[in-house]
């Protein structure tokens, strides 16, 4: 998977790739240009049903010569939220922009203490980005908080042999807002017992908003070499803050057999992003080569739990020292062992 990714990002950099000396370096040039780039080679048009030459219209009328740069940031990234796209920030030397309203309508749905207090009593495991460790019921527990930090395969080893002896283990990534996607296949593979589709990558293939390349497969195998495999149910836990990397996990592991995704539907964020600059040396980074789903669908606007599987953290219930989505997790397992 690594050899592919780095092939998808090159392929990005190359058809995202384009001299910005056409435009000049004032105010009307730079929002041209940010408006290019995008134009180019964005990749959800479609998918946000974004009419992106009414867009320009719509915020051209409020660019003007006499503005100030944080004027001109101002407009500009009110256009780019217009895009609904986590993915895409414009970042100058005094703020960087930021679409927060993927999560920010929806429920929490997590609260790390609540966990660690109540569920561990505070004796729980840390490694890396990892949380973890085994419930009263005898359920191995992880926390996972960002795919922007591996372990290692002999890391994992150990803490999946910690488990050994548990009935089943719950993923948690509530909160994960993703990161490096080899991570993901470094987690994965210790699920699958052969080798297995994990979805499509798509690049541009030209400037036109329709112009993509065929859905290229990619694969994970199996860990070998003597390293722990996982053979027994999982529960993945999720909230809308499960986004990016972490959406793209939760996507494979949905469609592994003995998994079952609990909790609120992730926040998406599928789209492989990629970086350019204004000139006046702003940069933009932006969704340009998207991400499906094993089954040929695309995850952009999040990855639904196992259906019947949908739970939000009951606010009464947190009082009571009780995170009621984990709760759910815990009872799907115990009643799997009680049939």
């Amino acid at each position: 998977m690594r050899k592919i990714l780095a092939i998808f990002v090159l392929l990005s950099v190359l058809s995202s790739c384009h001299g910005v000396d056409e435009y000049s370096n004032d105010v009307k040039g730079n929002f041209e240009c940010l408006w290019d780039i995008l134009d180019r080679h964005y990749c959800f048009f479609a998918e946000k049903n974004v009419d992106w030459e009414a867009v320009r219209q719509k915020y051209a009328a409020k660019i003007n010569d006499g503005m100030t740069r944080e004027e001109l940031f101002n407009v500009c990234s009110a256009m780019l939220e217009e895009l609904r796209d986590g993915h895409t920030n414009l970042s100058a030397p005094f703020a960087t922009s930021y679409y927060r309203k993927w999560w920010s309508d929806y429920p929490q749905n997590y609260d790390a203490r609540l966990i660690e207090q109540y569920y561990f009593n505070f004796n729980y495991r840390s490694l890396g980005a990892f949380t973890y460790g085994i419930l009263p019921e005898n359920i191995g527990y992880i926390h996972y908080s960002t795919f922007a930090v591996g372990l290692g395969e002999g890391n994992i080893d150990y803490i999946l042999n910690y488990f050994n002896l548990a009935q089943a283990l719950i993923i948690d990534v509530r909160d994960n807002g993703g990161g490096d996607l080899t991570n993901v296949d470094d987690l994965v593979c210790r699920f699958v017992k052969e080798r297995t589709l994990m979805g499509y990558i798509i690049h541009k293939t030209g400037p036109g908003h329709d112009d993509f390349s065929e859905p290229f497969a990619y694969y994970c195998d199996p860990i070998g070499g003597g390293h722990f495999a996982w053979r027994k149910p999982v529960v993945v836990i999720t909230n809308r803050s499960t986004y990016s990397a972490a959406n793209n996990f939760v996507s494979i592991m949905k469609l592994l057999p003995g998994v079952t995704i609990v909790g609120a539907t992730t926040g998406g964020g599928s789209g492989m992003p990629y970086s350019s600059e204004l000139p006046i040396g702003w940069g933009v980074r932006f969704s340009a080569c998207p991400i499906l789903d094993a089954n040929g669908n695309p995850t952009e606007f999040g990855v639904e739990p196992t259906p019947g599987c949908e739970v939000d953290m009951d606010p009464m219930d947190a009082l009571n020292g009780h995170d009621t989505i984990l709760d759910f997790a815990i009872n799907l397992i115990v009643g799997m062992n009680e049939v």
